[in-house]
């Protein structure tokens, strides 16, 4: 009795040791010889719905699609276990009865059985495949260990059905099931997916597509086995049964192709957009047609990005007419590629001016020639209108009054905007950046500014567009402008009476219900056409990939019409909803003549929007009274005006830039009477701008051919000559209107202009002589 005690103990002991010893071997070696569990996946890009609307090849050119836990149906995991490994989720990776089995009857020349491998273990064969024999079994047994050690059953299940081969350059059963039935995993049929479980055991001699008759009595032979063991219902057997097997290979979808190449950038296996595929088609064939009638004017492409404003989805985009279009560039992803905005930036400045209590939209501003530093900006059409409205300036697009409120707000606090909107080029130059940039100076992307437009249907917020599908809950944006001042925008861009509606727009097409701007480029090369409402933005471009220039290129014509056309495919009835007036934003009785609170004096007046406390609170200050002689020749002030003999008047006062418009222009306007030669006063306001040359520049003038320099200014309309001085020297005495031409000295050169009230404006310039 004690030696068979001492003899079980010792077994025992034995037996500790060599576990102890056989998981100190496995350890040891699992760390010399970690699992080789790296895998690459084909980039898959789905749509709003999960459905796979492109894919990529892995770099050894297969199709190796990742199925997704959530895409695990209980049918398919309940197929695949029962027919691969019933007893998957008690085993420890490998079945010691199914391997016994195996060897015996191998050994004694039976048969060959493949059921000993289980799931785990096909997987550890498919993660390093080797020649198969005995040593390579034994491999497959230790990394089955180590990936029982490190992952869950699930985990090893999803490798396995990631893993699987299908023949030819397929494996996984979402490649498997997105190639040969065109559906997500979780969709097959308990028909299908046993149909697609039997041929990795023969992938050469069941292929489907070829031998679908001999797949279909294979899969049938399992299904009548699965009813034996009852793993099915009767029914559920019986349907499958039925079930024909009619498909073939097919190809992997093709569609997004530019947005799919602009996210693989950014890796992952699996790229779930917000793309809803239907509506993209629409706008592809919209965009492929559209592009298709232009090219007789020989422009070849367009693009067009669609966010959805409810969800800041990206719900559409199109980089460029057709994609597989070498000859024009098809492969150019337009709504990245970086070009000059033209206008489009001006809605987002004058709401910034509004915010900022520079503007409202019926204050007045002058739309006339100016030149700050060298830069004078030019309209479109390459004439001056006056005195103009907010609305009108931007209604028109008109680019001086745009330049005259970028310089008033400050070009710093613009980029400061854009850059929060991620404008990136922008961002990247702002050190360099100008006036010009409201009229397109600078480099933007029709992805940036459609995001820019939607906070225009957003309350002046500002949400990046959502580009792939996001967890977590709402997303806060970031205040670009105030809700009123987006609101005053809004109306002014929602009006149809205005110069940028397309010519060419059919009267019997339906008109959407949309606020939009234009915008076209230098030379021509960028046609744009933004617009919104209450669902939807949509920004489109259009031009050609070379930057070549056409003439008839222009925002209002080309791009317009597409848009028009999009809105009304996507969104034909939303007529009734539009854009409230916020609390925030109010309205007001204002003078018409300047657009501020009107003074006692003021008769034609008009309602305006304001921000209460925000926007200017400044009277009209239009008509001044002045003192004048009984003949009203003459202008008095209060230190030379006489005891009697004069009286009181009203005038409209008119800025000197105003008064060379109207003299320019031939309009006859009231002027100012002169004011009394015999007065002693010195004034110290209002003395000559200087217009030509600009002070701080430096001319370059030919040695050979040299050209003379203008001299001209803005002086007051009581002002009726003025005298130029170079370097301290007289020059010469013109009227205040004319303008003079002079050949200066090289080096520095100061130019002095006095008017006959003593007022003096000085300049400096530098002057320097070359061989041109």
């Amino acid at each position: 009795m004690k030696f068979r005690f001492s003899n079980t103990r010792r077994f025992l002991k034995i037996s500790l040791l060599s576990i102890a010893a056989l998981l100190f071997l496995f350890f040891l070696l699992n760390f010399i010889f970690p699992l080789p569990d790296k895998i690459e996946y084909s980039t898959i890009v789905t749509d709003g719905k999960g459905e796979v609307i492109h894919a990529f090849l892995t770099k050894d050119q297969q199709w190796r699609m990742k199925t997704e836990l959530d895409e695990i149906s209980p049918l398919l995991r309940k197929t695949i276990i029962e027919k691969e490994d019933k007893y998957f989720y008690y085993h420890p990776g490998i079945n010691p009865f199914s391997i016994t089995k195996a060897f015996f009857k191998n050994l004694f020349h039976w048969k060959r059985e493949s059921g000993a491998s289980t799931i785990t273990m096909q997987v550890a064969r498919a993660l390093e495949p080797k020649k198969r024999n005995y040593w390579s079994k034994c491999v497959e047994v230790f990394r089955s260990f180590q990936l029982e050690l490190k992952y869950n059953k699930q985990e090893i299940l999803q490798m396995y059905l990631n893993l699987v081969p299908y023949g030819g350059n397929i494996q996984g059963v979402k490649s498997a099931s997105v190639l040969y039935f065109s559906k997500s995993p979780d969709h097959l049929s308990l028909a299908e997916i046993t149909a697609l479980s039997i041929i990795p055991n023969r992938p050469s001699s069941l292929v489907i597509g070829k031998h679908n008759d001999r797949v279909v009595q294979e899969r049938n032979k399992w299904l009548k086995k699965f009813a034996a063991d009852k793993v099915f219902t009767a029914k559920e057997i019986q349907d499958a049964l039925n079930e024909p097997l009619t498909a073939t290979r097919g190809t992997v979808p093709k569609f997004i192709p530019h947005l799919a190449y602009k996210l693989k950038k950014q890796g992952g296996d699996i790229i779930h957009t917000n793309i809803e595929l239907n509506a993209q088609l629409k706008i592809e064939k919209l965009v492929s047609d559209y592009s298709r009638a232009l090219t007789l004017k020989n422009i070849r492409n367009a693009a067009v990005v669609v966010i959805d404003n409810r969800t800041h989805k990206v719900v559409a985009y199109v980089g460029s007419a057709d994609f597989k279009d070498t000859l024009d560039a098809g492969q150019v992803n337009g709504a990245a590629a970086i070009r000059q905005p033209g206008s489009t930036l001006k809605p987002l400045l004058y709401g910034l001016c509004i915010d900022g209590g520079l503007t409202t939209p019926k204050m007045v501003i002058t739309d006339v020639a100016v030149n700050y530093d060298g830069y004078a900006p030019e309209n479109y059409d390459k004439k001056f209108n006056g005195y103009v409205t907010m609305e009108y300036a931007l209604e028109h697009s008109l680019n001086i009054p745009a330049v005259k409120s970028l310089r008033a707000l400050g070009k710093n606090e613009l980029i400061q905007k854009l850059a929060v909107c991620n404008f990136k080029q922008i961002k990247k130059d702002q050190g360099k950046l100008g006036l010009s940039m409201i009229l397109g100076g600078c480099g933007t992307t029709l992805e940036e500014l459609t995001g820019l437009y939607s906070i225009f249907a957003n309350d002046g917020v500002y949400t990046a567009p959502l580009y792939q599908r996001v967890s977590g809950g709402d997303r806060h944006g970031v205040a670009i402008l105030s809700p009123a001042a987006t609101f005053m925008i809004n109306q002014i861009l929602s009006k149809v009476n205005r110069p940028d509606f397309p010519l060419n727009w059919e009267s019997t097409v339906h008109l959407p219900k949309i606020a939009w701007k234009t915008g076209t480029s230098y030379g021509r090369r960028d046609a744009w056409s933004i617009g919104y409402n209450k669902h939807y933005t949509v920004g489109v471009w259009a031009g050609n990939f070379s930057a070549l220039g056409i003439p008839e290129l222009s925002g209002a014509n080309i791009a317009t019409p597409l848009l028009f056309k999009i809105f009304n495919t996507i969104d034909y009835d939303t007529d009734e909803e539009w854009f409230q007036q916020p609390k925030d934003c109010d309205s007001r009785m204002i003078c018409s003549e300047t657009g501020m609170i009107p003074n006692d004096h003021c008769t034609d007046l008009s309602t305006d929007y304001f921000i209460p406390m925000i926007s200017s609170a400044k009277k009209c200050d239009n008509l001044r009274e002045l003192i004048v002689s009984a003949d009203e020749k003459m202008t008095y002030c209060r230190m030379c005006m006489p005891l009697n003999g004069y009286k009181k008047k009203f005038y409209k006062f008119i800025t000197p830039d105003m008064q060379r418009y109207f003299e320019e222009n031939h309009i006859a306007y009231q002027k100012i009477p002169a004011h009394n030669p015999a007065c002693e006063r010195i004034f110290k306001e209002g003395s000559p701008v200087v217009t030509s040359p600009t002070n701080g520049s430096e001319y370059l003038i030919s040695k050979k051919d040299p050209q003379p320099l203008q001299l001209s200014c803005n002086a007051g309309n009581d002002v009726g000559k003025v005298y130029w001085y170079v370097n301290n020297k007289f020059y010469k005495a013109t009227e205040a209107k004319d303008k003079q031409f002079f050949i200066p000295d090289e080096g520095p050169v100061k130019i002095s202009c006095t008017d006959d009230k003593g007022r003096n404006r000085d300049i400096w310039i530098r002057v320097r002589y070359v061989n041109l």
